[in-house]
């Protein structure tokens, strides 16, 4: 279960990963967030941000073209 769903399916950079941020920024500590896109570039930089933020990478998953990443804030 996802505290906080994103979706940027049909975006391109930046517009991914920028949401990504603003959404993690936004949740609380522990709170795990879900993003949804298309765009193979977000899917590496996303989880790359992820940890430079120092949070926990859950999971990168992809079916169809579609890709799903989760975040523990």
């Amino acid at each position: 279960m996802s505290d906080l769903k994103i979706d940027v399916k049909g975006e391109t950079c930046p517009v991914p990963l920028v949401e990504a941020r603003k959404a993690l920024r936004k949740a609380s500590p522990g709170e795990i967030i879900e993003i949804t896109g298309t765009h193979p570039a977000s899917k590496k930089e996303i989880p790359m941000a992820v940890e430079a933020l120092g949070m926990e990478l859950l999971s990168v998953e992809e079916k169809d073209g579609i890709w799903k990443i989760k975040i523990k804030r």
